[in-house]
């Protein structure tokens, strides 16, 4: 298991970070624009190296992502709590860990 906590993050200051790397490698001839992929992206990004993650615990009831993982959320499931960072415990994990457990992963494709 892997956790991530961010600290004065911003994933949009992430991507314009990884454009600006992939740009820089283009335009000494290191990078050729057709060859970028998603693996190209990632391996740009500052969690390069991590893996994406599986699942994303929102504390306060938020129900937004607040600008956090913005590329390698796009496959995470959500689960919302409205206990705040403070209070949230081990039994608000396995809670959160009980729930993703009983979820069926799709990954963006539709039931078999």
């Amino acid at each position: 298991m892997t956790l991530c906590l961010a600290i004065n993050y911003s994933g949009r200051a992430e991507l314009v970070d990884a454009v600006r790397t992939l740009c820089r490698r283009a335009s000494v001839g290191e990078l050729l624009p057709d060859s970028v992929d998603e693996k190209v992206i990632s391996d740009a990004l500052y969690t390069v190296g991590m893996p994406d993650p599986d699942l994303l615990i929102r504390t306060a009831g938020e129900m937004r992502v607040s600008n956090f993982l913005l590329w390698q959320i796009s496959y995470a499931e959500l689960w919302i709590t409205e206990k705040c960072w403070p209070e949230f415990d081990e039994a608000t994990l396995r809670e959160a860990l009980h729930d993703y457990a009983k979820r069926e992963r799709r990954f963006g494709g539709l039931n078999a």
